[in-house]
């Protein structure tokens, strides 16, 4: 064999070698495993039963209406907060109403419970309630009615309000209310606590 095909071969034999040296450099142990993560959100659900509270006719001075109504959660997060938004509006049956607000001649009275005797846990009017922020009677009417300060509601749980409206006889010429009808609108909002570490 000549030299030159001696030198050749020898090259290839060498850039043979330097190959499977190099291409052992990867032959080494692995392994490897995936992970995932799921993320839900959980949800608020307040609801109210019944959503229609009072509807009487004909009501006059000194005219008291009891009624109660369940607040329930039915999300699956607790609710740490209940606030509560009063609006109405007042159809002046006669025109004569002169800016008088019928919302002032009646009176809110938060109960303990149905009998009226066992105390009232707060009394204002629905003119005074209507301009109350939101929160502003959460400590008022929450914390004897509900075990938890500020209202709160764990998922899956009920409380039922009771509440007395009241026609006020201020013995006063009121006559100026006769056919008029108050259409009275409360908006329960419930609020969720503070993040924590799950």
């Amino acid at each position: 064999m000549s030299l030159k095909k001696k030198l050749g071969m020898g090259a290839a034999s060498a850039a043979l070698g330097l190959s499977l040296i190099g291409g052992g450099t990867y032959a080494f142990f692995s392994d490897s495993v995936e992970t995932s993560a799921n993320f839900q959100a959980g949800t608020l659900d307040l609801n109210a039963a019944p959503t229609t509270i009072v509807d009487v006719k004909n009501i006059k001075p000194g005219d008291t209406m009891t009624r109660s109504f369940e607040l329930m959660n039915d999300g699956s997060l607790d609710i740490a907060e209940i606030l509560l938004k009063t609006d109405y509006s007042v159809v002046d049956a006669k025109g004569n109403n002169a800016g008088e607000d019928f919302g002032k001649h009646i009176k809110v009275n938060f109960l303990y419970n149905w009998d009226k005797t066992d105390g009232i846990i707060w009394s204002t009017t629905l003119a005074e309630l209507k301009s109350m922020s939101p929160d502003a009677i959460e400590n008022e009417i929450f914390i004897p009615w509900l075990d938890e300060r500020g209202g709160s509601l764990k998922a899956g749980t009920s409380d039922t309000l009771f509440v007395q409206y009241e026609f006020v006889e201020n013995n006063q010429d009121q006559n100026i209310f006769q056919g008029d009808k108050l259409e009275l609108k409360w908006t329960f909002e419930g609020k969720q606590g503070a993040g924590e570490e799950k």
